[in-house]
């Protein structure tokens, strides 16, 4: 992207897929497959991730949709373990006060079948952290931009960088402390940019688990209705 404002222009489509109802149905399937081996971990392993790879995900995640394809995302990727001990400080912090009553009790009874609490080693264990920023608005020239749809624009880009890590063999704990406030300074960004999640990356633990409620997903008649008409 550049500063200046963009001009319309249309390119024939690259890329086509072009896959018949059997191709497709197969790779639909073979990609829910896949996706179903993705689990969320608290227990990480130190082995170290190269920064590459954390990179290419991250061009991944770049290549969202976006409101007027402003892409209003940062990713701030930590790797240095004494910032990653400040990140779990400050992290904990927040958490003691929600799991002291802060959350309500209603949050705190929903958690319980996950057996979550405010200690977050995974913080410093996890050999990457991963900070998701949302620019509230740009500059172009000088001027302030408006952003648009932008929780939908980085909900999604955040979608597609969890899918990479998880294609790349990576597993990822989304952790969000409230509130993240902290993590402007701590990460050096600019108060356009508002802190959403903070991603732990890496490998698990040998002895890693999983909630067994975690396991449990909604069939398809649940979240899925459909208007066919007439065929």
């Amino acid at each position: 992207m550049t500063d200046a404002a963009p001009i319309y222009e249309a390119l024939p489509l690259p890329n086509r897929a072009d896959f018949d109802d059997a191709q497709m149905l197969e790779k639909a399937e073979q990609f829910y497959a896949h996706m179903r081996a993705r689990h969320t971990v608290r227990d990480f392993s130190d082995r170290p991730v190269p920064k590459q790879v954390i990179e290419a995900c991250v061009l991944a995640a770049g290549t969202a949709p976006s409101g007027a394809n402003q892409q209003p995302w940062h990713f701030v990727a930590i790797r240095d373990p004494a910032m990653k001990a400040k990140v779990r400080a400050a992290a904990e912090e927040e958490e003691q006060r929600f799991y002291d009553g802060g959350g309500g009790d209603a949050w705190l009874k929903a958690l319980e079948p996950i057996g979550t609490d405010a200690s977050k080693p995974h913080l410093d264990i996890a050999p990457w952290l991963i900070v998701v920023f949302a620019q509230r608005w740009g500059e172009r020239d000088g001027a302030r931009v408006k952003h648009y749809y932008v929780p939908e624009s980085v909900g999604i880009a955040t979608g597609v960088l969890i899918t990479a890590l998880h294609t790349a063999g990576l597993s990822v704990l989304t952790h969000t402390p409230n509130p993240m406030k902290f993590l402007n300074g701590l990460c050096d960004r600019p108060d356009n940019e508002k802190p959403i999640m903070i991603l732990a990356v890496g490998h698990p633990a040998k002895n890693a688990t999983v909630p067994a409620v975690a396991k449990q997903k909604k069939p398809l008649a649940r979240v899925l209705t459909t208007f066919e008409g007439e065929s």
